[in-house]
């Protein structure tokens, strides 16, 4: 490994349900219903505090806050010094704002677009709590966040949506890049959404477990497998919004073992049902 470069050390995975940001938000995380998602994220936070990185790059999803039915980039990439909590129609949450990390972020940017993915380049934009509920639950309420964050946004709000398949190779995309940049910086790549959630329609409310603990099964032992899986068989098996799981495929694409290199460890998995009507999915994997 070369050390004069960057490098991802770990890929995190997890839900970003909104009632957990306001769970947190409202002092209600030690209550009978939401006592054990927050344990099951204790080891994790402990984990991060010993394994802080330099720069988290973070693939979520928009909620129709800083992009629209107007304008729908399939992927993008922030590329600003920050980025403000956005106000999702009840105020912004109390969480501190993202500090960015432009050069990393336009190194990445030049990269991926050479290795022929057309990502937009966004100078401006809030993040709402696809972002920042992951932040809460693997780093608790400080008053800065530990590092700098490179927000990620895919669209898979909107049809068309990216395949799994074009997910995971934007992950050994966005991992060449990464590595191709010259400072020595420890990088975390973190996927989030999912699991199976639906939230309309006569299926809502849907949760399918035997679905979700498949997919983290595959997303560890065969994660090219799991990118074949065609969209469809997420919206059948895990609801309209399980189309949300491709985001887990390009942090796991992002990882050594796809590029040849040893299989990463299993650091901590936890699911738990129900968190707000949905499911919650969370998963650690540390670079060997």
């Amino acid at each position: 490994m070369n050390r004069t470069h960057a490098r991802i050390t770990a890929s995190v995975y997890s839900s970003h349900v909104p009632a957990i940001g306001a769970a947190l938000d409202l002092g209600k995380s030690g209550n009978e219903y939401w006592a054990p998602l927050f344990k099951g994220y204790d080891r994790s936070r402990q984990w991060m505090k010993e394994n802080r990185p330099d720069v988290i790059f973070l693939v979520y999803n928009d909620h129709a806050t800083a992009f629209d039915l107007n304008f729908i980039p399939t992927f993008a990439i922030g590329c600003a010094a920050e980025f403000q909590p956005a106000d999702e129609g009840w105020g912004a949450r109390p969480v501190p704002k993202v500090v960015g990390h432009p050069e990393l972020a336009s190194h990445i940017a030049q990269s991926v677009i050479q290795q022929d993915f057309d990502l937009t380049i966004v100078n401006k934009m809030d993040v709402d709590h696809g972002l920042t509920v992951p932040l809460s639950l693997m780093c608790g309420q400080p008053d800065a966040w530990p590092c700098p964050v490179i927000p990620f946004a895919v669209n898979v709000v909107q049809y068309p949506v990216p395949s799994g398949q074009r997910c995971f190779q934007l992950g050994q995309a966005i991992r060449r890049a990464i590595e191709s940049y010259d400072q020595p910086l420890n990088v975390q790549i973190w996927g989030t959404g999912g699991m199976s959630h639906q939230l309309q329609g006569p299926r809502a409310g849907l949760i399918n477990s035997e679905f979700d603990n498949a997919f983290l099964d595959q997303l560890i032992s065969d994660p090219a497998a799991q990118a074949r899986v065609p969209h469809i068989d997420y919206v059948r098996e895990a609801g309209s919004e399980g189309i949300e799981l491709v985001m887990w495929l390009i942090a796991r694409g992002a990882m050594a073992d796809v590029a040849g290199g040893p299989a990463p460890r299993l650091v901590h998995r936890f699911y738990h049902v129900p968190a707000s009507n949905t499911a919650v999915g969370h998963m650690i994997l540390e670079e060997q």
